[in-house]
């Protein structure tokens, strides 16, 4: 298993973002399908909705990879 941290800019990410952002998707398009295919998970339960909003304290898993979700640096 891969381990990510994932900084917020702001009081969320959409979750395809995410999986981009974290390098896990090549586009944002590549990461709603794996949402849209149920291969995500936010804390735990498979999330669906491609723009989840995934806030700070938050744990996302895709396959054997894993991000937790920073807040944001003061």
């Amino acid at each position: 298993m891969s381990f990510h941290e994932f900084r917020l800019e702001g009081d969320y990410v959409e979750l395809n973002l995410l999986l981009k952002l974290a390098g896990l998707a090549g586009s944002g398009g590549e990461g709603k399908r794996f949402v849209a295919d149920g291969l995500v998970t936010v804390d735990g339960v498979v999330e669906l909705r491609k723009t989840h909003k995934v806030r700070a304290g938050q744990l996302v898993k895709f396959g054997d990879e894993e991000i937790s979700v920073l807040p944001e640096e003061d």
